[in-house]
């Protein structure tokens, strides 16, 4: 219980913080920043398998997150008939067409010796299908966005359930790591992080300019939730009976029954939104307790042990018979997927795909900072930056605000320095978020809680 002492102080002083948000704010507000939270604490669990467990420089996690987006749009919206009457099959066989060059080009690498032919026989595989791969889906892409392009101008997806499209979407970010990992991994650590930050971006400029796979920059609304609806919520009876009995002693205040039935409305649409959050609470809290169960288990396990070993002396770890490429493709591939998986979450949570929104800031750099801050190697140090840092990211602007109007009490309203600060709240948040990373590198340089391997 001592080894977790740390541990459940400073996940108490967490939670106790997003508390008094809902204390002080809304419990609206605290509930989303706990939901986001939870996606972001899946996300730092991805980068730390990869950075914690293998030492492996990744830059690329946004378009792994943008996969898993993608993968939401592709499983829920449902499929569009016209599209895929003018254009569905051609984008099939482009499909078969990608597929077969993947294939030829592995056959070309498994049979023929290292040679200038080699080079001119996957260079030719690769040129005269992109040829054919433009001849065919030149026509059907320009067909299929030209169908009603203000609401659709796009394939759609299978109409399922979106909560699929978590699981879609590690093999969509899984996929991926597997292709790049096949190329990059061989390269030194600095520019491994350079190739998964440029693929990365291509990954995002693919998905923003090919309106036919998810509309692009016109993004996807409206997607269908997991959850209730909050209107649909404001109309059952015993919903309404809920509220009422919840907030019995507030009602019993008020005289009138015209006021006390006004009072009951009100707190049915506030209440409907914070049960709403609730629900996605429960489904993201337990997709991180599975994924930090399975993660806890793989760390203390014989291969986490041969990860820890090749991280800290790949020369040793080779010599001594393992294949460090292949367990470098294997975690890459494990730590990619359940990014993807958090990328699903996120449009999960948000109902709609905007590929526009995916910038390195926020879905790159800012995870890494979490992984930082909370303890590289230790998963529940991932989870607490992930917290941490979100927490932080979100509440900046507030307390911001509160020191500036704390400090400048004694100023008049319209005094030019207190407005020049109250102009410059926004940027508080960059502050704030530097300050705290240079406090943690020079009083925790291995995070909040950092990694201690305890052999089971």
């Amino acid at each position: 219980m001592k080894q977790y002492a740390n541990v459940i102080t400073a996940y108490a002083i967490m939670i106790g913080l997003i508390i008094l948000v809902g204390i002080f704010q809304s419990w609206n507000i605290a509930f989303s920043i706990f939901n986001l939270c939870l996606i972001s604490a899946v996300m730092t669990m991805g980068a730390n398998i990869q950075w914690g467990y293998a030492g492996l420089i990744n830059f690329g996690i946004m378009g792994y997150t943008a996969l898993g987006g993608l993968a939401a749009v592709l499983v829920s919206v449902p499929p569009v008939r016209e599209a895929w009457q003018v254009g569905g099959l051609s984008m099939l066989f482009c499909l078969f067409i990608i597929v077969l060059i993947v294939f030829s080009i592995r056959y070309v690498l498994k049979n023929f010796q290292k040679s200038k032919r080699k080079n001119i026989y996957i260079a030719s595989i690769i040129v005269i299908g992109l040829i054919i791969l433009r001849i065919v889906s030149g026509p059907a892409i320009h067909s299929i966005e030209a169908v009603e392009p203000a609401k659709t101008g796009f394939l759609g997806g299978l109409g399922l359930p979106i909560i699929f499209s978590w699981i879609v979407g590690a093999f969509f970010a899984g996929g991926l790591a597997y292709i790049i990992g096949k190329v990059a991994l061989g390269l030194r650590a600095d520019y491994l992080a350079i190739a998964t930050l440029l693929i990365s971006e291509i990954v995002i400029a693919v998905i923003k300019h090919e309106d036919w796979l998810a509309r692009g920059v016109k993004n996807v609304i409206g997607l269908k939730r997991p959850v209730p609806y909050e209107v649909n919520l404001q109309s059952e009876q015993w919903f309404i009976d809920l509220v009422a009995k919840w907030n019995r002693g507030v009602l019993d205040l008020i005289s009138t029954a015209e006021g006390k039935q006004a009072a009951l409305s009100q707190l049915v649409i506030e209440s409907s939104s914070v049960f709403v959050k609730i629900c996605y609470s429960g489904l993201f809290l337990t997709v991180v307790v599975i994924l930090l169960i399975i993660t806890q288990k793989a760390l203390y396990s014989p291969w986490g042990r041969m990860m820890r070993a090749i991280r800290d002396n790949e020369e040793a770890a080779n010599a001594m018979g393992k294949n460090v490429v292949k367990q470098h493709l294997l975690i890459f591939i494990l730590g990619s997927a359940i990014v993807g998986i958090a990328g699903a979450m996120m449009v999960t949570h948000d109902g709609l795909f905007t590929p526009g929104s995916y910038r390195p800031m926020r879905y790159t750099f800012l995870i890494w900072v979490m992984v930082i801050v909370g303890g590289s190697g230790n998963n529940f140090g991932a989870i607490l930056g992930g917290f941490a840092v979100w927490f932080l990211w979100i509440e900046a602007a507030p307390i911001a605000l509160f020191l500036i109007n704390l400090f400048t009490s004694g100023l008049a309203d319209t005094n030019a320095f207190k407005l020049h600060l109250i102009d410059s709240v926004p940027y508080f948040r960059f502050l704030m978020m530097g300050i705290g990373l240079l406090l943690i590198m020079r009083y925790r340089p291995k995070g909040i809680l950092p990694e201690k391997i305890n052999i089971k």
